[in-house]
């Protein structure tokens, strides 16, 4: 009987595709956690962490805005870097400045101005945002796009068990001296990730090829290289929508990111301790969600559609939760699971698919640039509207939520089709 359920575990196309894949992609995956662990015992925790040492609403807005322009210029730097260091330095480099010494500096925070600080070497992680995503899927099989992103979830996803020890210590030690202690381990955890990384990686085929092209090629000259990438980018209507639905999607995520904890904790009255567990929910949704239907949604388009629908569901039910009401938030996150789980791999596949391979990096590099700097008005903003009323940043969500359909539904569905099935 056992022997019957391990072979049709390992016969599910997600873990098959697993099993068999090779190379950079799975230790990507595999080396996920290093990450994903520490970011989810803090994740629920880093905004109720700045607002318990002194800093507003409308400064933990001001600090969202001054780091995105600061990423501004790692971002448009990020391309150029991964060209001439190659994918794999790259990524290990962007791990160690943007979030070993940022954890480190977040670890001994006091003020706004170290949380400054923290977030402007967090964006050192720009430059590896372009280098990952090339050492993860330049040398794979694009049919498998979307599988290796839905194990980039799921790899974050089971990470997120970890985050009720967070709960707990918070509840008996209280918040900041903990939260102190887990980016001290969250620094440390990305050394081994970075180690991990630079021993078992190997440089992609397109990575030499840049790598050798760009060799001898001043930064200078490589930046006024981007005067012929522009009109490229600008002339691509796929590419120009998948900005678009980029830049929709950053703007909510940061939202989420940084109001939720502070909606939920200060003006709906649930205890902090519970923040850590929601996420939990969210994990198991998603994994149920990715295990039992993911493989077999084949579409882009569609999908995208319908999560984006759902998220303005959610948002919606969040916006009218009661004070001290548990359910309507839990409602809230199973919904805004199921939309992550249709959205998040699709929009990552429409990148890889309506990029030319060529100029990826630079392409990248440049989509992230203006994804960042369109984007970066609306951490200040965000902040305002948490100040007058934090309903008011998620309502603001909705309306980026259905701009972000228009642009879906006018667009074509990726090419080649995707191929879930290995």
């Amino acid at each position: 009987m056992s022997g019957n359920i391990i072979k049709k575990v390992k016969q599910h196309p997600l873990i098959d595709m697993l099993i068999h894949l090779k190379g950079n992609p799975k230790i990507a995956i595999l080396v996920e956690p290093f990450w994903g662990i520490p970011f989810n015992l803090i994740a629920p925790f880093t905004t109720l962490y700045m607002y318990s040492l002194g800093v507003t609403d409308v400064q933990i807005g001001l600090i969202l805005s001054i780091s995105m322009v600061v990423q501004l210029f790692f971002s448009l730097m990020g391309g150029i870097i991964t060209d001439k260091l190659g994918r794999k330095n790259t990524t290990i480099m962007g791990d160690f400045f943007g979030w070993t010494l940022a954890c480190l500096i977040w670890a001994f925070s006091q003020n706004f101005w170290f949380f400054l600080a923290a977030v402007l070497m967090n964006s050192f992680e720009q430059i590896n945002q372009t280098a990952w995503v090339c050492l993860l899927m330049e040398d794979s099989d694009k049919r498998h796009t979307v599988n290796i992103y839905t194990w980039v979830s799921i790899a974050g996803l089971m990470a997120v068990f970890f985050a009720p020890i967070s709960g707990v210590l918070v509840a008996k030690f209280s918040l900041v001296p903990v939260v102190r202690v887990l980016y001290f381990i969250f620094a440390v955890s990305m050394i081994v990730k970075d180690i991990i990384t630079w021993r078992h990686t190997t440089e992609t085929r397109q990575g030499k090829i840049r790598r050798q092209e760009t060799k001898g090629v001043s930064v200078g000259k490589m930046l006024l290289q981007y005067k012929t990438v522009i009109p490229n980018l600008l002339k691509n209507k796929a590419t120009i929508q998948t900005l678009a639905l980029m830049i929709f999607t950053y703007i909510t995520a940061m939202i989420s990111n940084n109001f939720f904890g502070l909606y939920v904790g200060e003006t709906l009255d649930v205890k902090k301790e519970y923040l850590a567990f929601f996420p939990i929910i969210k994990a198991i949704v998603m994994i149920a969600f990715m295990f039992g239907l993911q493989h077999k949604i084949t579409k882009i388009k569609r999908p995208l559609i319908i999560g984006l629908v759902i998220y303005i569901v959610a948002q919606s039910v969040l916006i009218v939760s009661p004070k001290g009401q548990i359910i309507t938030i839990v409602v809230y996150i199973f919904m805004d699971a199921v939309a992550n789980a249709l959205v998040y791999p699709r929009k990552e596949s429409m990148l890889i698919l309506n990029v030319d391979e060529g100029e990826r990096a630079r392409i990248m590099a440049l989509m992230t640039t203006l994804m960042i700097a369109f984007s970066a008005p609306f951490g200040y903003l965000t902040g305002l509207l948490s100040g007058i009323d934090r309903r008011l940043p998620f309502a603001f969500g909705i309306l980026m939520f259905v701009l972000a359909i228009f642009v879906v539904s006018r667009s074509k569905e990726p090419e080649p089709e995707i191929q879930v099935e290995p």
